[in-house]
């Protein structure tokens, strides 16, 4: 399984900006958004799966969550995040289709989905990190003056 790994440079601002709230704010902020953000990817995987197997289409979904065996090889790849979101499928046949077998030729779905949607997905993240930002440091602050 090819691994993927995106670094966006320059949003050391929101960097700083989420080390000032709560670090299990914090993590709900950026889960929201990263949530938000994986939707058209996996839009865009959808419609490009194949349809034979109409399972796959439906086992396509945006989560911090992986099956047993993504998590294990998640976990040989070295990786934790702060916060982690997943856009693809749990269903093994998943990666017969996206990178093909014996059987087969690959017919892939989730890497053109990422490569026509990848730029949007980023914008979105940089752009509505900072609303999101703002807004849970609004609750935060109403939180406290209620408290006082």
């Amino acid at each position: 399984m090819a691994k993927v790994t995106v670094k966006i440079e320059g949003l050391k601002e929101l960097d700083r900006a989420l080390g000032q709230l709560p670090k299990s704010t914090a993590k709900a902020t950026l889960r929201r958004v990263l949530k938000e953000a994986g939707e058209p990817v996996a839009r865009a995987a959808r419609s490009r799966a194949p349809v034979e197997d109409h399972h796959l289409v439906e086992s396509i979904d945006v989560s911090t969550r992986l099956n047993p065996r993504q998590r294990s090889l998640h976990k040989e790849a070295g990786g934790r995040a702060f916060q982690e979101m997943f856009v693809g499928t749990n269903n093994p046949a998943g990666t017969q289709q996206e990178f093909g077998n014996s059987r087969h030729g690959p017919q892939p779905f989730m890497r053109p989905a990422w490569d026509a949607t990848k730029q949007q997905t980023l914008d979105y993240i940089a752009n509505s990190l900072w609303g999101e930002i703002e807004k849970s440091a609004q609750r935060l602050a109403r939180r406290a003056a209620r408290g006082r």
